[in-house]
């Protein structure tokens, strides 16, 4: 125990705990405060870092353990940016990538070479390491633009993926100067060297999707799955260092490769965002800040020179690459402001840089000093360049992002007519729990917070408490889940005769929209199942109905097929089954392969032409041969199979087959069937006859509004700026 009285008070801190207290304190309170005078959070954290730190109030070094956390914040950036991104966006925009990479690397490159030369009268290899600094960047802005909801833009798309590019290029200059400095370039070097990145490369990119296949159809406890995929970062990150080039470098390749197994709207998803800005980054920017030392630049006139030549070139260059490629691409001026935001940032590559040529000494002056590849000058000058790039980097980014997200906001396309969104979870049996819930996030839609609904009926003639506490075991498990994700759950407990009467009467009541409904692991649809479904849900209450039953977690799954049925499109509830399926695609990163007639083909690649997703379209008309699907659906596939009730357009007579041909021969994959929302349904009349015109013209013109589907979905759809 340490006294008062006994504590050592003198400055820097060295009591561990008083140490991390004052770090959450000032991680808290910093943007809270500078906010007030408008200033980014991130900015303040890095000039509280500034004020703290040995160059400020001396309250504490930058000591190993805030190097350690502040590695970690840099890799954690890195690494949500290989996760949050868009891959099938990636995959479409890499060539765009690939010419903003080059931009961005060039331009700099050229103007630091020779503002090195003739400016600050370096030598060749000083002036093009230099140079290498300007033309990395580090993606300091990224967690302002994630937080504003737009790391979707094809701008943040193209620019993270130029990240990669031109941070790489830069770092390989750094090797290449220190091997021509230290006499050790040769062609074993590059041999070495090339092998070694490929080598890194196919590890990261092929072997960790396996592994994290395996894991996380294992191991579905939460801390679990948080560990190994942090393990994963770290691994990839010495991955890339033993293969010869930088860490982040290796932390944004697992970001790729684990892309498609953490969906956008997981638990786990949230889980890592939440612990990576609340600590982790905030570390990363408070290490910055005590990097900083005020008073070299009033040493002498060369260091506020070089100071001022560096920050100028770099700002210039990448502002240079980031108009060129908004004029390229045809980009607004808010998409040009998110580029240069995101780019501008001098830090992680540009401080190795820098240090790595402040320890090379390449000889003695007369007096005995060392000549070194980069002197203090640079050394101080690198400081203040990271402090003003990180600055107007963030205010820029942050006015182009909130700009982009306000008129992403006023171009939503509502109809204020239309029916709100309500999902309602029918649970009943506590290990289905979680891979509904699951389903249910991710099909519904972005806006929708508040729509879910959890129903556990109780039989009247078991409506005891030991029955009702069993129910609330259950539900209290799903609001567990949706809290998890930040959505608000509605817990129903109902007593009623039997579960059909109790569904149907709950989606009246509650106007539900979308009802899901599961099925045990390893047991099929039973012949009671489908008839009570048939005779009482489907026949009872018009809601948009998906029968699931999950054989591993949807995040595993390598692809979706649905299978739709001729004239699918001439139905009511087209739209909106579509939207659902739309989302799973978004959200899981899997393909979606719809196998479907010519004519339905055509409607559902409309959609898919105003929001693109990764999806291959495939003839299919004959439902009697329905098995011929079979060698195309693996063991890891989703089958989504949209069906149709009685005397509807898109029915068809082998429908009655699909349960049995299920339970038969894709008993081991995961498999969901859709009844989507259809005219005639809930009516005391049910419509046999589809000529009638009060029936038909509502349908043309559903049909013939193409243009318009974001009003058809509520919100399910989110129209992107071109």
């Amino acid at each position: 125990m340490v006294l008062l009285s006994t504590f050592d008070w003198t400055l820097p801190l060295k009591n561990p705990v008083l140490i991390f207290s004052l770090i959450l304190f000032i991680i808290l309170f910093a943007p809270i405060i500078l906010n007030k005078f408008k200033i980014p959070h991130l900015i303040g954290l890095i000039i509280a870092g500034a004020v703290i730190g040995t160059n400020g109030l001396n309250l504490m070094r930058r000591d190993s353990s805030i190097i350690l956390f502040g590695t970690v914040g840099l890799l954690y950036i890195m690494f949500l940016a290989g996760l949050e991104i868009d891959l099938a966006d990636f995959k479409k925009n890499s060539r765009k990538s690939i010419i903003f990479g080059l931009y961005t690397f060039l331009i700099p490159m050229t103007l630091g070479t020779l503002s090195g030369l003739y400016l600050l009268q370096f030598s060749l290899p000083t002036s093009v390491l230099l140079a290498s600094m300007f033309a990395s960047h580090t993606l300091i802005a990224y967690p302002i633009v994630s937080k504003l909801g737009v790391t979707k833009n094809k701008a943040v798309n193209i620019t993270v993926g130029g990240t990669v590019i031109t941070d790489t290029l830069a770092l390989l200059v750094l090797a290449i100067i220190v091997g021509m400095s230290t006499g050790e370039i040769t062609n074993e070097f590059w041999i070495k060297l090339g092998i070694s990145i490929l080598a890194f490369v196919l590890a990261v990119m092929f072997g960790f999707p396996i592994i994290g296949r395996w894991f996380f159809k294992r191991f579905d406890d939460h801390i679990s799955q948080y560990i190994f995929v942090l393990g994963m970062v770290f691994l990839g990150a010495f991955l890339a260092e033993a293969a010869g080039i930088e860490a982040i470098i290796g932390a944004f390749l697992a970001g790729l490769a684990l892309n498609r197994l953490i969906p956008r709207t997981s638990p786990l998803m949230n889980r890592i965002e939440f612990v990576g800005n609340a600590l982790f980054i905030p570390f990363f920017l408070i290490g910055v800040g005590m990097l900083i030392d005020y008073k070299a630049f009033f040493k002498d006139f060369e260091t506020i020179k070089v100071a001022l030549v560096m920050t100028s070139v770099a700002t210039l260059s990448k502002f240079c690459a980031a108009w060129l490629t908004q004029k390229t691409f045809r980009f607004s001026i808010d998409e040009r402001r998110l580029i240069f935001g995101l780019s501008n940032a001098q830090a992680a590559a540009t401080l190795a840089a820098v240090l790595v040529g402040y320890n090379i000494v390449l000889g003695q002056t007369d007096n005995g000093e060392p000549i070194r590849l980069l002197n203090e000058s640079v050394l101080n000058g690198t400081i203040l360049m990271i402090l003003i790039t990180c600055t107007i980097a963030t205010f820029v980014a942050q006015k182009g992002a909130q700009n982009i997200a306000a008129m992403e906001a006023t171009n939503e396309e509502v109809d204020e007519s239309e029916e709100e969104e309500k999902i309602l979870i029918s649970i009943h049996n506590p290990e289905t729990i979680e891979e509904l819930m699951n389903l249910s996030i991710m099909v519904k839609s972005k806006k929708n917070k508040a729509g879910l609904y959890a129903l556990n009926i109780i039989s009247s003639e078991n409506s005891d408490e030991v029955a009702y506490k069993k129910a609330k075991k259950m539900l209290d498990k799903a609001i567990e889940i949706a809290s998890s994700t930040d959505n608000q759950l509605n817990d129903l407990v109902r007593y009623d005769l039997n579960v059909v009467n109790g569904i149907t009467n709950t989606v009246k009541e509650h106007k539900i929209t979308d009802l899901i409904l599961g099925l045990h692991k390893k047991i099929g649809i039973s012949d009671s199942f489908l008839g009570n479904l048939t005779e009482g849900i489907l026949t009872k209450c018009n809601a948009n109905t998906l029968i699931y039953k999950p054989s591993q977690p949807l995040a595993t799954i390598k692809k979706h097929v649905i299978i739709v049925p001729k004239m699918a499109e001439k139905e009511l509830g087209f739209y909106a089954w579509l939207g659902k399926v739309w989302n799973i695609g978004r959200n899981t990163g899997a393909k979606l392969v719809f196998y479907a007639t010519e004519q339905t083909l055509h409607a559902i690649k409309e959609v898919h032409k105003k929001h693109h997703i990764e999806a291959e379209f495939k003839e299919f008309s004959d439902w009697e041969d329905f098995l011929v699907l079979s060698r195309d659906i693996k063991s890891d596939d989703n089958l989504i199979i949209v069906m149709s009730r009685k005397n509807r357009p898109s029915y068809d007579d082998n429908m009655p087959k699909i349960p049995k041909y299920l339970n038969k021969y894709f008993q081991t994959n995961n498999f969901m069937l859709i009844f989507p929302t259809q005219i005639g349904v809930s009516e005391e009349t049910v419509i046999d006859d589809f000529k009638n015109p009060s029936v038909l013209e509502p349908i043309k013109e559903n049909i013939g509004r193409l243009d318009s589907i974001g009003k058809t979905i509520s919100g399910l759809f989110k129209k992107k700026k071109q």
